[in-house]
């Protein structure tokens, strides 16, 4: 049974700020009915050249729409946590792409990922844990399930989807996609890590990794957490909180709509 994000705390970003061990913050946003329009209308001023071009170069509207609601969800986001103007951040990333802030300096600073699928964005942040990922994926997609898991599954998380009934297939595997995607991520490794080599055990509420081999990487220093953010989506984060439990809270946001000025 996974959590929902509407029984989840909400966001604090006192307590974000606070720097307290544990806590990372997941903003949402179910975009499907965003159009692209207001997407460009409520983003253009906002965002850089660079992402302008970058824009322009998806051939497909969903994609298009999922670029410009990431960046709208991501700077009115952090705008939450700093006195910083959404319109006036700016992004780099590190040799595997893993992004972080470039400007403007903040204290304290704030550590971030971001995800989206078609009909979701999202965005983690915490101050206490640098290492943190976030992945989602929609759950309604029929894919081959078994054979996927046997070309990048371990072993035992490939046998534990043989195991199940054929109607907890499809979920069990993208909980074993996402919780993978989050440490990936969380980790800054990309492809340089392969999925098989590492496993994951979900019984609950309780979620753990092991590697194998063992590596130098301690497995009692990360925390993973599964949500779901509506019938047909799945969320999952990751955090290295060096042993600490994870306190996530969750909020929903229409970063078009929130209030917040984008120029």
């Amino acid at each position: 049974m996974l959590a929902s994000t509407e029984h989840s705390p909400p966001v604090s970003v006192a307590e974000t700020l606070a720097g307290t061990a544990g806590i990372v913050d997941l903003w949402y946003w179910r975009c499907e009915s965003a159009t692209e329009s207001a997407l460009v209308e409520s983003c253009d001023p906002l965002i850089t050249p660079d992402e302008r071009d970058r824009f322009k170069r998806f051939r497909f509207e969903r994609d298009r729409c999922l670029f410009l609601a990431t960046r709208a969800l991501v700077r009115t986001v952090l705008s939450r946590y700093a006195n910083v103007v959404p319109g006036d951040w700016r992004f780099a990333s590190d040799k595997s792409g893993k992004p972080r802030i470039g400007h403007p300096a903040i204290t304290p600073a704030l550590h971030f990922n971001l995800a989206n699928t078609a009909g979701l964005v999202v965005c983690v942040v915490s101050v206490a844990h640098e290492p943190i990922g976030v992945d989602a994926e929609r759950i309604d997609r029929e894919v081959d399930f078994i054979g996927l898991a046997d070309r990048y599954f371990s072993a035992s998380e490939a046998c534990t989807l043989r195991a199940l009934p054929s109607r907890e297939v499809p979920r069990r595997f993208f909980a074993y996609w996402t919780l993978k995607e989050s440490y990936v991520k969380a980790r800054g490794m990309g492809l340089a890590l392969p999925l098989d080599q590492f496993s994951f055990t979900i019984a609950g509420p309780v979620i753990s990794v092991a590697f194998d081999p063992p590596t130098a990487e301690d497995e009692t220093r990360w925390r993973f957490a599964l949500i779901d953010a509506s019938p047909c989506h799945i969320i999952a984060v990751g955090a290295n909180t060096g042993g600490a439990a994870l306190s996530l809270r969750a909020t929903h946001i229409v970063p078009i709509e929130s209030g917040l000025p984008l120029e």
